[in-house]
């Protein structure tokens, strides 16, 4: 870690395998888990977008937390997606893993509204925040408006962050914009920047930022790892070009079909479970083409 920030390091959005059935495959899940702290990340911020979450239940969310923490993984390295589009679900899931002494979670805005205001997301927020009512509650807000069509603004961020100091501790940005990145570590030099997409953290890093949250490191935790640690050590630069290549060759091959099979199916041709190419719907997993022509490419990564 960092000592500047509250939450700082390689986190892993970590992907959800699937039984034949359709159910979370919680054994299979909590050995992931295993593995990717062995990899290097400094925690694991499950149920969020390439975890599938908004396809599992309330119940299947809460199990999931729960056997990554029966797999031996400490409380503190467990950063949960709680934010649905119901406060009361978000507010109950945040209280879950509050119970379970999990205390930082990743929140998305409520969702599915088109064009609701600051103001309402101000509102939202807060109420979550209010009707949680555990002052342990450390919140890294989660922008990633591709997906949820809710945009989180600079100033809706000040704003939650001033007003809920000490719980509003942190932003994952999956947009892809590293210049939004960078404004926010301008204008709040103590919060949790962390980015989204994997090729980011390196420059994000060398802007002030705190780390990132990100795919890929379903893959390559080692690589993301090896530039947190070494970012500043100017003698290791050809080393942490090597990584950077490295990552970026992971992410581009995970974005040659839709991304979240394909993660998913790069990690099933690594540890040969089955269970890894399964999708819910309406995620399909890939085909037995795309499934030949991934494996024939993956074989090829460094």
């Amino acid at each position: 870690m960092d000592g500047k920030h509250v939450v700082a390091g390689v986190y892993c959005a970590a992907a959800t395998p699937l039984q034949a059935n359709g159910d979370p495959d919680l054994a299979l899940f909590a050995d992931h888990c295993r593995h990717l702290i062995d990899q290097g990340c400094h925690g694991i911020a499950l149920l969020g977008t390439t975890g599938e979450a908004n396809s599992f239940s309330q119940n299947e969310r809460r199990a999931i937390l729960e056997s990554a923490l029966a797999a031996g993984i400490a409380p503190d390295r467990l950063m949960p997606g709680t934010g649905v589009a119901a406060i009361p679900e978000t507010v109950a899931l945040t209280r879950h893993a509050l119970s379970l002494g999990v205390t930082k979670v990743v929140m998305l805005p409520p969702f599915y509204y088109n064009g609701v205001s600051d103001e309402g997301l101000y509102a939202a927020y807060s109420q979550i925040i209010e009707k949680t009512g555990d002052d342990r509650l450390k919140v890294i807000l989660y922008h990633i408006p591709q997906v949820s069509g809710i945009p989180l603004s600079m100033p809706l961020v000040k704003r939650l962050a001033a007003a809920f100091p000490g719980t509003v501790v942190g932003i994952k940005d999956s947009a892809g914009d590293l210049a939004n990145m960078q404004a926010i570590v301008k204008e709040l030099p103590h919060f949790s920047v962390l980015a989204g997409a994997d090729p980011l953290l390196l420059p994000l890093l060398q802007s002030g930022g705190a780390g990132c949250i990100t795919a890929t490191s379903n893959l390559v935790a080692n690589s993301l790892r090896f530039i947190f640690d070494h970012v500043w050590d100017a003698e290791r630069a050809a080393e942490i070009e090597a990584a950077q290549a490295r990552i970026n060759a992971y992410r581009t091959l995970s974005n040659a079909y839709v991304q979240i099979p394909t993660v998913k199916a790069m990690i099933a041709l690594r540890t040969g479970e089955e269970a890894w190419f399964r999708t819910r719907a309406p995620l399909l997993p890939l085909n037995e083409s795309e499934r030949a022509d991934l494996a024939a490419k993956f074989a090829a990564l460094p």
